[in-house]
């Protein structure tokens, strides 16, 4: 009675003092711990509870021995029947929480990620298409991709967040997607069965869903011990569940924070009308993603391929012309976003070329106003989690109650840009804003002037009767040897003056073009880029955005913004012009004091789209076209920028 008393009032006292470190003074800590785990049967009086330091989850010493943590796995039953089989899908969960769960009626809340990785995927490289054809004919076939090999015997789904998450006082839940792993049903890339699925898994958590002990097994789990209140995490596809789960509006789903989610399937694979792959998967399309992920049961795949990759994907994919239908509009999660409810802190990067950053963007936008919503961007590339404090703040107010005002800050969290030549430092923050894009930004319109194939002018004020310039279609250059080049008939580049002081552009690019193609198609890249071009790999000393549309959609392509037209693109008739206008990747950089800020048209992108032959040509009319960038402080920040007031 004695030892319970003095542990009892050591950790009454750390609980309620303030401390610097976020897990306690190791001395105490150790002590605590010993104090409560020297016997069995000498356990506190005082049950164990979540602690809280300036809002944010502190690790709890008796949450954090994880060999009493208590881990269970089940099949949660779905409202959906993916593989049409007769039988509802089970989803394969796996549960970890705390003993206190177990033994002194602890209840807490979920912080969860569903995945269809958890249980392998493919080799990459052999699911690829063949990018060399011409435009608007059928690609060659595709190459087999090898089966995944497949464990029955699994009692767990992932480790991944246990580690950072339970000791703070949160159970946390995977579970792997349909027609993955251990999961019936079959894999649908996006198809409403991703909605549902995660749905299913909280209607578990909060009693309106069953929880079976197997497969197809008829013994129930319950979860008594949560709160009913879930929070959902991941990057990639991981992260594009949550967003998913959230367009369910499904009751108990507090928070999400989505990590470089792919919002669309149609955004992801295409561009504008445009065929154009993600950034390091030249080739990839939507039945890829299907082989890369085709882990369930092997009983179930031969199924799975005649629905899916072979019948739906084959009917709807339509790598011919790149058209946007209703195949793709079924795996567009922006349809659905009016229904989400929970607080959402989006994260991603600025120089994210496998899922571009309009996919977090486009449902910033839709959603702003609505929920809580702070948009947290990096300079990086793929992936890249929002500081740990702003997670921790995010969960701990959302599920736990926490009044620490995270929803009442700013609304922007930025990485900005290293300075060349600067140490790098590994605890920098990022800039705080009061929302993305930056308020103050404003459009400021540039026209171009002609020189385009050495480098013509791009001015705020437009000069008239600049005529026509072209280019030559030739996939074998890359665009950094085009922005490079002194000379080249296979780009045109038209440049502001030098700048003489930093210019910061915040939000999304428009451009305007009348064009003219050579031939029935053709690919049509835009490129804003940082001149003279810097010598490494493509980011932010060189690059400032892209995008790429085709000409074949114009009449669709009329106003910029969100392209999901079900208008069919049309051939072009050779030396004929259209206009077209739509919009570069979002973005936001301070360029520096010595650049030039550069628009460079090209067509076919080695990186991004299908390699045709050598040859087409496309006409610019300099006079009809023009970009509009979104720079703070506007038209007068641009002057100040270039050394002139006007």
């Amino acid at each position: 009675m004695i030892k319970q008393f003095i542990a009892a009032l050591l950790l009454s006292i750390f609980t309620a003092v303030p401390r610097a470190q976020a897990d306690g003074p190791p001395l105490m800590t150790e002590l605590i711990v010993n104090l409560t785990r020297s016997n069995s049967s000498d356990r506190l009086v005082q049950a164990a509870k979540p602690v809280f330091l300036e809002g944010q989850a502190q690790v709890v010493p008796a949450f954090s021995n994880s060999s009493e943590w208590i881990r269970e796995h089940l099949w949660v039953e779905t409202e959906f029947d993916s593989d049409r089989n007769g039988k509802r899908d089970r989803v394969h969960v796996d549960v970890t929480r705390q003993m206190q769960t177990g033994t002194e009626g602890l209840r807490v809340p979920v912080i969860y990620e569903s995945s269809p990785y958890f249980a392998g995927t493919a080799n990459g490289q052999s699911i690829l298409w063949d990018v060399r054809h011409e435009l608007g004919l059928d690609p060659p076939a595709r190459a087999t991709t090898p089966a995944i090999r497949f464990d029955p015997n699994r009692t767990s789904v992932s480790n991944s967040l246990v580690a950072t998450w339970v000791p703070r006082g949160f159970a946390v839940v995977h579970s792997e997607a349909p027609g993955t792993g251990l999961s019936s049903g079959s894999p649908t890339v996006g198809g409403a069965p991703e909605r549902l699925a995660p749905k299913a898994v909280i209607d578990w958590l909060n009693g309106r869903a069953k929880g079976f002990a197997t497969i197809d097994g008829q013994t129930e789990l319950k979860a008594g011990w949560c709160t009913g209140k879930v929070g959902m995490t991941g990057t990639s596809y991981n992260g594009t569940i949550p967003v998913a789960a959230a367009t369910t509006g499904v009751k108990g789903l507090e928070a999400i924070i989505p990590v470089a989610p792919n919002t669309s399937y149609y955004h992801y694979y295409r561009s504008n009308g445009l065929v154009r792959h993600p950034g390091g998967w030249l080739g990839e399309d939507i039945d890829s993603l299907y082989d890369f992920i085709n882990s369930g049961a092997p009983s179930g795949r031969e199924t799975a391929n005649t629905l899916y990759r072979d019948g739906e994907f084959t009917k709807g994919r339509d790598r011919r012309t790149g058209d946007y239908n209703s195949f793709w509009a079924d795996r567009d999660l922006l349809r659905y976003a009016k229904n989400i409810k929970c607080a959402v802190l989006m994260a991603h990067a600025f120089n994210d070329w496998n899922v571009v950053p309009e996919h977090s963007v486009r449902i910033s936008q839709a959603i702003k106003g609505r929920v809580p919503l702070v948009q947290y961007f990096h300079q990086g590339g793929h992936g890249g989690d929002p500081p740990f404090e702003l997670m921790n703040k995010w969960f701990s107010r959302f599920l736990y109650g926490q009044q620490n005002g995270i929803e009442n800050g700013p609304k922007s969290y930025i990485v900005r840009e290293r300075v060349p030549g600067a140490p790098r430092s590994p605890t920098l923050g990022p800039t705080t804003y009061a929302d993305y894009p930056n308020p103050a930004a404003l459009p400021v319109t540039f026209f171009l002037s002609r020189g385009g194939n050495t480098m013509g002018g791009l001015e705020p004020t437009k000069t008239a009767d600049q005529g026509r310039e072209e280019l030559i279609d030739d996939v074998s250059f890359s665009p950094s040897v085009l922005a490079q080049a002194a000379d080249s008939p296979n780009r045109l580049i038209y440049a502001t003056p030098e700048l003489t002081e930093p210019m910061h552009l915040s939000g999304t690019s428009r451009v305007t073009l009348r064009i003219a193609a050579s031939a029935a198609s053709a690919n049509l890249s835009v490129y804003l880029v940082q001149l003279p071009w810097a010598s490494g790999p493509i980011g932010t000393a060189n690059l400032i955005t892209r995008g790429w549309a085709d000409p074949q959609n114009a009449k669709s392509l009329t106003r910029g913004g969100d392209f999901h037209s079900f208008d069919r693109g049309t051939p072009l008739i050779p030396g004929d012009f259209v206009n077209m206008t739509f919009d570069l990747q979002p973005d936001d950089q301070i360029i520096p004091p010595g650049k030039r800020i550069g628009l460079m048209i090209l067509s076919s992108d080695r990186d991004f789209t299908i390699w045709p032959r050598a040859g087409t040509k496309l006409t610019i009319d300099l006079d009809s076209t023009r970009i509009t960038l979104p720079i703070v402080g506007g038209a007068e920040a641009f002057q100040l920028a270039v050394g002139s007031k006007q």
